[in-house]
């Protein structure tokens, strides 16, 4: 490529959001220079959404088959072959990248350049020593694992959720540091596929954003599972002496932890700090996260951020929402914002936890007077006949006008069954219109409508 290429458009980062914004671009004739220092696809579909659930499906096959009496079932000798179960991941990836390779190579309009961007000026960029301009520049470059602040660790093999999942031997005893989504879903699978585990979380619960009712209903299914839990634990120094070993501090004092193989699980943090933004006047947080406004404009004029750089809501479709309100608003005038939307997410444990709008704490914290419905999962017919009646469903409305202001489902296919509330807020209907509407007996869906009949003021309010 000839020196000091320009562009009508320069997308840093081929991820959920930048592919489908330099695809749609394309379509409408922009010259677009598509940057990907790996692979297309960003972390969801390499490293995160896909594979991780591709994983999480053969372990629950692998649970289920050890359980399989609870059904009526014979098994025996059930066993989990990790390097099969790793090469059907990666195999599922694969196929889906290669789809996405194909569109962006076969558009004449985009130019796919490999390596990694930094900028020499506002709208300059320099890309394996060739120099690259736009007229607008859209920051797509994601976010990465945070490693803890661990005395010892520096010197200690370890591991987080990309490394894990090209690991191909099975933990003997499996300790994960953080009690997040990641967490979760790797402490139950690994279980699952037969590793002893202990989840250590400084926190006093998991999924500290959930409320403590429906944090403590998939505890229980974990330790069900016999998963250790520790809340309230902070992870104070590690050391490879005789064996790895974890020392901890409990609320019952010091305590070590022994494991054949430590996994970290303490966040993400943004891919920002190698791409020169104070050359482009772009403003960032304290944790290096892009400043943006609600029509995902950053603080230097013709520079937009999107997906999981720009912080806030870290998911795969918001990403690609992302994409959609640029392109409304630079290709169609739209006047689309980021302000309001509403954007549910899962928890892919089993049951799953769909989760949208406020939760009971989040809405008290607002200064909403509540009404509250919940339902038991072992009291919906479905999750009986599944033989899967953990977990918790949870409505929560405005004492005011009845609108639904959230909803946790704590089930199986949680994360299907949550589509209903998020139409209900997103119409903003009251949990009256929903309760009245006939449900499918016997569907999981039906313990939503048994919740919300049963939608009452919460007793801390005010009658």
């Amino acid at each position: 490529m000839s020196e000091n290429k320009h562009f009508d458009a320069v997308v840093l980062g081929g991820g959920m959001a930048g592919v489908p914004l330099a695809m749609r671009l394309a379509f409408k004739g922009f010259k677009v220079a598509l940057i990907e220092r790996d692979k297309l696809g960003g972390t969801c579909l390499n490293i995160g959404c896909i594979p991780t659930k591709a994983m999480i499906a053969s372990a629950k096959v692998a649970h289920q088959a050890r359980e399989a009496e609870r059904w009526g079932v014979l098994s025996e000798n059930v066993r989990v072959d990790i390097n099969k179960v790793i090469d059907r991941k990666a195999k599922l990836v694969t196929s889906i990248r290669s789809g996405t390779e194909h569109n962006v190579e076969n558009n004449e309009n985009i130019t796919l350049i490999r390596g990694d961007a930094s900028f020499t000026g506002p709208k300059t960029l320099q890309v394996n020593g060739t120099a690259i301009s736009g007229e607008r520049i859209f920051i797509n470059t994601g976010a990465r694992n945070v490693v803890p602040d661990i005395a010892g660790l520096p010197a200690i093999p370890h591991y987080d959720s990309t490394t894990m999942m090209e690991l191909r031997e099975l933990p003997e005893k499996l300790l994960i540091v953080g009690g997040g989504f990641i967490g979760v879903e790797f402490a139950q699978m690994f279980r699952r596929f037969g590793s002893k585990v202990t989840l250590v979380q400084r926190r006093n619960q998991l999924l500290p954003a959930e409320d403590e009712d429906i944090a403590k209903a998939l505890q229980q299914v974990l330790e069900q599972e016999g998963i250790e839990v520790l809340t309230n634990t902070e992870a104070l120094r590690v050391s490879n002496k005789d064996g790895l070993k974890l020392m901890a501090k409990t609320p019952e004092g010091e305590r070590t932890l022994i494991a054949s193989h430590l996994m970290l699980a303490a966040g993400r943090k943004p891919n920002t700090d190698s791409l020169n933004l104070e050359l482009t006047g772009v403003e960032t947080d304290e944790r290096g996260f892009i400043k943006i406004n609600d029509r995902l404009e950053t603080s230097a004029a013709g520079i937009w951020a999107l997906g999981d750089v720009r912080g806030g809501d870290m998911f795969t479709h918001t990403a690609r929402d992302d994409a959609r309100i640029i392109y409304q608003n630079l290709l169609k005038n739209s006047s689309l914002s980021i302000r309001g939307r509403v954007v549910p997410y899962a928890v892919f444990s089993d049951p799953q936890l769909g989760r949208v709008g406020l939760n009971e704490k989040q809405a008290r914290q607002t200064g909403y007077e509540l009404k509250i419905g919940r339902y038991e999962g072992k009291k919906v017919a479905k999750a009986r006949a599944l033989g899967e009646a953990s977990g918790l469903i949870k409505i929560v409305a405005d004492a005011a006008t009845d609108k639904i202001l959230g909803a946790s489902i704590l089930l199986p296919e949680g994360a299907e069954v949550v589509h209903e509330l998020v139409a209900a807020i997103k119409i903003e209907a009251t949990y009256r219109d929903l309760s009245e509407a006939i449900h499918i007996h016997p569907t999981l869906a039906e313990g939503v409508s048994s919740a919300l009949g049963g939608v009452h003021r919460a007793a801390s309010d005010s009658a």
